[in-house]
């Protein structure tokens, strides 16, 4: 256990764009009375690592007037002619975070088996208040490690941090969507051909995007066709693990831990959430381990480079993962697994860049990601040809 309380993350400042306050408190004032206006506003700062929703969907703290100064949080759909039908959904994320919370608030569910959230408080979906549907939630005080590295922790408390990372990512992949009033929020075909299919139809709008003062399109991700064809060819099989709840971008930066313990408190952002195969997520939380050292040029911190130096082995983790989800270690469909969310992050990182093109993105680091989702789309490839199920070798 760690006992430092060092503030760690969650960093935010001035808002970067016009929220009309007014509006706001007056719809806080009618609709959330345990909000006491007027709030004072403040924008969380993107992740420098590599985040999906923290560079698409504008985030702030909102500070009440009453003595204790309560503090929530706000999300928002970024303002503007939106690229896809699929990202942004803050509905859907309000939706899932309110059946989890039913879910966690229900007499007969035990504490071991709850998943840490922040409470859903209101959500709304006009769009005459702040420009675009928003929705409020409780703020959780704890340590968000924007820095993958986890700077001035332990190794041994990064080792714990890690590992109940993958626990609760554990408990969540054994939750049936019916139980949790979840079964219409997604087709129930399977996973994988779905997102083939729209992240293939998505990266397609993404390369056309032209950039607004150079004219420059962004481009499409190296070896796409070769990569979409054998995904195809290569499916899992899901019904090893059911159809189960999928965060969607479960991820260390996506995450609240306790300011002093090794455990997690909140997982945040799920706008992406769907219904499929649970390895999508273990496959994305484990993305840094098929990362090696000098992908991203000096000072760029896109996602952690831990192939070479891991905090704790990716064979620990799957160890871990087995043993809450009650699977046979090692799991042979992780090596999909594994290359296909290095391409879905391809993707995302392609959609950032897309968006900076049309000067939409909130990030200020928006511009690095079109220099940079190139390399993470050639590593799926490179995990593919390590594990010995594709021959054709590409020079990285």
């Amino acid at each position: 256990m760690s006992f430092t309380a060092k503030k760690i993350g969650g960093d935010y400042g001035e808002v970067r764009a016009s929220i009309d306050t007014g509006k706001l408190n007056a719809y806080c004032a009618a609709a959330i009375p345990t909000i006491k206006t007027p709030v004072d506003i403040k924008q969380f700062k993107a992740s420098v690592a590599f985040s999906i929703s923290q560079q698409s969907n504008p985030t702030y703290l909102l500070t009440d007037a009453s003595y204790s100064s309560a503090r929530f949080v706000l999300r928002k759909k970024p303002s503007g002619k939106l690229l896809s039908r699929t990202a942004h959904q803050i509905e859907r994320e309000y939706i899932v975070l309110q059946a989890l919370h039913m879910y966690n608030t229900r007499p007969a569910t035990p504490p071991e088996k709850k998943i840490p959230i922040p409470e859903p408080i209101a959500l709304c979906k006009k769009s005459d208040i702040i420009g675009t549907p928003f929705y409020i939630m409780q703020y959780l005080d704890g340590r968000i490690f924007t820095d993958p590295y986890m700077s001035g922790v332990s190794l041994r408390d990064q080792r714990e941090c890690w590992l109940d990372t993958v626990r609760v990512l554990g408990k969540l992949a054994q939750l049936e969507p019916c139980e949790l009033g979840l079964s219409s929020l997604a087709p129930s075909t399977p996973y994988y051909p779905r997102q083939i299919k729209s992240l293939a139809r998505i990266a397609h709008v993404q390369a056309d995007a032209v950039d607004s003062e150079t004219g420059e399109r962004t481009g499409q991700i190296p070896l796409f066709d070769e990569l979409i064809k054998w995904y195809k060819d290569n499916l899992p099989d899901e019904r090893k693990m059911g159809l189960r709840l999928v965060h969607g971008d479960y991820k260390l930066d996506n995450l609240v831990y306790h300011p002093t313990e090794n455990r997690v408190i909140g997982l945040l952002d799920w706008e992406l959430c769907t219904l499929g195969s649970p390895l999508a997520d273990f496959g994305n939380l484990v993305v840094p381990w098929s990362i090696p050292k000098g992908t991203f040029p000096a000072g760029v911190t896109i996602t952690a480079e831990f192939k070479e130096t891991p905090p704790i082995s990716l064979d620990e983790l799957e160890r871990e993962y087995c043993l809450v989800t009650r699977q046979t270690y090692p799991m042979p469909e992780m090596v999909f697994a594994r290359s296909w969310m290095l391409f879905r992050s391809a993707v995302v990182m392609q959609g950032v860049a897309a968006r900076y093109a049309r000067r939409q993105a909130s990030s200020e680091k928006a511009h690095l990601y079109r220099r940079n989702f190139p390399s993470i789309g050639m590593l799926a490839h490179k995990v593919l040809v390590e594990a010995g199920v594709l021959d054709v070798k590409v020079k990285l």
